[in-house]
């Protein structure tokens, strides 16, 4: 029987996603400048207000206030209208040095041994749904919010909105666990302040439905046939939003991880990205298993990969290794033999992690709204201003956990031809 299942994203606007946003600008520049610092940095946003605060061991300073501010510039609070504005919110830093306990615990003499910053256990995930595989439901619903913003910072099209969003998509599935159609969009905006509500309420769904949806059929061909049928809209179905972002709820890092992950499928063990250098396994090892699932999944080996690992803190090597396919193996092995085969593959210890996936780099800024999977791989150059003037220019290469270079390696491992 055919069933429902649903995943919502958020934009770069929403209070949390502000937040995350902050914690990883801070990332990148405490890596810039200094790629061995240990850094796990919390950041709050309220009205008119951003509370830094957390565990930093580096030789960088920065000047965190103006970090702060830059990012809440460029995501587009600049307006003292939102009550939250780059330029006049206060920034109170409470960083301080990093415990010595949990460093002597990750910090070793032959870099090969060092330990995990963390016990717990990581989740990663794919599918073949997607092009990139990802599941289709959060991949529309990043779609929606991407192309918002974009609407947004023409200001041609729509000219109304503001900088918060939310999105929801329904697919229906078949019995084959195959999406069918889009049952049911929810777009809630920010907006300007307009005459009357109903005159609001009209205007804002017909824009979402006349100019948002098919922008994005157009761009994204490939989902074309997902908005055929009836498809339920319920568009700011509370009516007004004028009030949003952090004036409107309170941010925090790490508040958004089903968003930043699968929205939903697959598992999440519980851990935030955002804030934390790859030291830290709830970072690292959530991207490495995704990096595993990916590549077995674009390998043939099943359909769909759910893979976690686990760690005790201050050990190198991972408590154990798990790998489901949900039934959709297409070799003649059990979950547990392609386990073992997938631990000969990738080498789990953190140091290993960070030197595969180059984590020691300031790559972390874009991760942090959108989703940290199912990204482009790309390399750019990034620019570092310190407090002093001193200018940094690095060539990174982003979201190498999404690359398909294990495919072959798999191939061979698993006999597939």
């Amino acid at each position: 029987m055919p069933y429902l299942f649903t995943s919502e994203s958020v934009s770069e606007g929403h209070p949390d996603k502000v937040a995350d946003q902050i914690s990883d600008a801070l990332i990148d520049n405490f890596l810039a400048f200094d790629p061995n610092s240990k850094v796990a940095c919390e950041t709050l946003v309220t009205t008119g207000q951003v509370v830094l605060a957390g565990e930093v061991k580096s030789n960088a300073y920065l000047d965190v206030q103006e970090i702060a501010r830059g990012v809440i510039r460029k995501i587009g609070y600049t307006k003292s209208d939102y009550m939250f504005e780059a330029n006049s919110c206060g920034v109170l830093s409470a960083i301080h040095e990093q415990s010595a306990d949990i460093n002597q615990g990750v910090v070793r003499k032959k870099k090969e041994d060092q330990g995990a910053g963390d016990q717990g256990m990581m989740f990663g995930y794919a599918t073949n749904e997607t092009e990139n595989y990802m599941p289709l439901a959060l991949d529309l619903a990043h779609t929606l919010l991407i192309e918002l913003a974009e609407l947004r910072r023409e200001n041609k099209a729509i000219k109304y909105l503001r900088p918060d969003a939310k999105s929801q998509v329904t697919l229906e599935y078949d019995d084959n666990n195959k999406p069918t159609r889009i049952d049911a969009i929810v777009i809630s905006t920010q907006h300007d302040d307009f005459d009357t509500e109903e005159k609001m309420l009209a205007k804002i769904e017909k824009d979402i439905k006349s100019i948002l949806i098919p922008r994005v059929i157009k761009k994204y061909p490939a989902y074309k046939h997902f908005f055929s049928g009836n498809i339920k809209f319920h568009v700011n179905p509370t009516g007004k939003f004028v009030i949003g972002g952090p004036h409107g709820d309170t941010g925090l890092t790490g508040r958004k991880i089903i968003v930043d992950t699968y929205g939903g499928k697959g598992a999440h063990g519980g851990g935030a990205f955002s804030g934390k250098d790859p030291s830290k396994v709830d970072r690292s090892a959530a991207y490495a298993t995704r990096h595993i699932a990916k590549n077995l999944v674009a390998a043939g080996v099943a359909d769909e990969v759910l893979v976690q690992v686990s760690y005790a803190i201050g050990v190198a090597k991972p408590m154990g290794v798990y790998v489901n396919t949900n039934g959709t193996a297409n070799v003649e092995l059990t979950d547990g033999e392609i386990s073992k085969i997938v631990e000969g593959i990738f080498d789990m210890r953190p140091y290993f992690i960070e030197s595969r996936l180059k984590l020691r780099n300031p790559i972390y800024s874009e991760t942090a709204a959108y989703g940290h999977m199912g990204r482009k791989n790309e390399i750019v150059t990034k620019e570092f201003i310190s407090p002093d003037g001193k200018k940094v220019k690095h060539k990174v290469e982003l979201f190498t956990w999404e690359k398909l270079d294990y495919v072959n390696k798999i191939k061979k491992a698993f006999k597939i031809k």
